[in-house]
This record gives C-alpha cells, structure tokens and sequence, in this order.
C-alpha cells in the first residue's frame, strides 16, 4: 500500500479528521485531479468535472475538522473515494 493510499484510507475512515496533514491533503487532491489556486493562505482546488469547489485553510500543519468532513463527503459524492 503506497503513502498515497495509506493517507486516503485515513481520511475516509473519518477517525483521523483532527491529525490530518494540511501538505499531505493538498497532495492528494491533486493527485485527484483537482487544479490548485492560492489566495492568500486559501487553498483553493477545482476540477473541470466537479461542480463545487474545495477551499483550505491550514490550521498550523494540519487541516481543520470540519474541512476534512467536507473533502470526504466530496470524494464519496463524487465516486472519487476508491481512487
């Protein structure tokens, strides 16, 4: 299992939502796909076929809960969980 799996399986088993590296997330959506923009510290990812839109903030080295809930609940809408 490659660190790429490793880290997407931590984020959708929802265990981890508060320890979750903010470069390590960051990574992974690009990997998805996703076409990264920055304003400031946001963190802003798009992809051609995905209509919303994911904005990052870190909180020090790691990503903040509630915005981890929201990646993962996009990754299942969007069949991108299995990846």
């Amino acid at each position: 299992m490659t660190k790429y799996q490793k880290f997407l399986k931590r984020l959708m088993s929802g265990q981890a939502d508060t320890s979750l590296a903010f470069d390590e997330m960051c990574s992974l959506l690009q990997r998805l796909g996703f076409v990264l923009r920055m304003r400031g510290d946001h963190h802003i990812f798009s992809r051609k076929d995905i209509t919303e839109i994911i904005n990052l903030q870190p909180a020090g080295s790691l990503v903040k809960p509630y915005q981890v809930k929201q990646i993962r609940n996009l990754l299942r809408k969007y069949h991108l969980d299995d990846a």
